[in-house]
């Protein structure tokens, strides 16, 4: 029996990390805008160790995401598109936040398991609230917000084709950010309007956004609190990474508002990360169970335990399809 299963787990996360340092240090955003460079020339543009990075470097090559010819540095392909900032597909915001949240969180993954909470206060020597924390500024919002942009924009044109909307006149997106989901439900929709709500300091990076989509004229982004406030109108609500940060108290009471202001026939669409109902995977929905523990009060959850969450709300008709994507969707409608 081969050990290769387990020593490739124990080198994965420097195979990550080296990735987070190139994007943190700017070395993908460089190359984006230059033709390819000797390491003692990003060295110099970065004000970094050169022969430390030549060996940052060497390793991104090895991981295919630099290419070398002739001593000099070049972005493979795939770094062009999903790791330069100038990129309208980057994922390189998210992987900051990965860097500088994420991966700190998981450094207490033990503490987590043993006490089972998460781990702001130890990681960060604060309780702030986990969105406070993402939103604590300008900068720390756009960040975050742009993180969520790239990863939102891979899972939401499947997310808004697993089921046929196109029925349905005006979605509501809570707690949308930067309306990556509604501008991909108005292009598969053409009769389709849409409204982004979501909290006071995001609502200027929707309107960014919308703004340069090609369905700008159909999308309205408006601030408030879904928790507290009142729902926009609609007869299509979306909730999108959202149910699985809390508890299932506070789901219940926001699945309940939202039934009650839905009309007959109304839909709710849901994006999660589905588990198996035995709990065997898939690993990337198992693996971001364990980010909600020590990142949120929340889980990932079944099919299963989205039905009964949605059942006790009042809905009777739920359904789910699997993506192939990052999150997949989940479709009940109001009787």
């Amino acid at each position: 029996m081969s050990p290769a299963p387990i020593l490739d787990l124990i080198e994965a996360f420097r195979r990550s990390k080296a990735m987070f340092t190139a994007v943190r240090l700017g070395i993908f955003n460089v190359l984006a805008q230059s033709s390819p460079q000797s390491a003692e020339e990003l060295a110099a543009t970065l004000n970094v160790n050169a022969p430390a990075l030549t060996r940052l470097l060497d390793g991104c090559v090895a991981l295919g995401l630099l290419e070398k010819e002739k001593g000099a540095y070049r972005n493979a392909p795939l770094t062009a598109r999903y790791l330069a900032g100038n990129s309208p597909d980057t994922l390189a915001n998210y992987i900051i936040y990965s860097d500088q949240s994420l991966y700190q969180l998981w450094a207490h993954l033990d503490d987590a398991v043993r006490e089972g909470a998460n781990r702001w206060t130890q990681a960060f020597g604060s309780r702030d609230a986990l969105f406070d924390h993402y939103f604590r500024d300008e900068a720390a919002t756009a960040a975050f917000l742009g993180g969520m942009h790239g990863f939102g924009q891979i899972a939401s044109p499947l997310i808004v084709r697993a089921f046929d909307l196109s029925r349905f006149q005006h979605l509501v997106d809570l707690g949308g950010a930067t309306g990556h989901l509604a501008i991909a439900a108005c292009e598969a929709y053409p009769n389709l309007r849409a409204t982004v709500l979501d909290l006071p300091h995001v609502e200027r990076f929707a309107r960014e956004h919308i703004a340069r989509s090609s369905v700008a004229d159909r999308i309205h982004a408006v601030a408030g609190d879904f928790f507290t406030g009142d729902l926009a109108k609609g007869d299509l609500y979306y909730l999108g990474r959202i149910l699985h940060d809390w508890g299932e108290d506070k789901i219940t009471k926001l699945l309940r508002k939202i039934f009650d202001a839905l009309p007959p026939g109304g839909g709710l669409l849901v994006g999660e990360t589905l588990v198996n109902d035995n709990r065997s995977g898939p690993v990337s929905s198992l693996m971001q169970d364990l980010n909600m523990l020590v990142c949120t009060d929340g889980k990932e959850r079944t099919f299963a335990e989205y039905q009964t969450l949605l059942g006790a709300a009042g809905f009777k008709s739920v359904d789910f399809r699997r993506t192939g994507s990052l999150i997949d969707a989940i479709f009940a409608v109001k009787s």
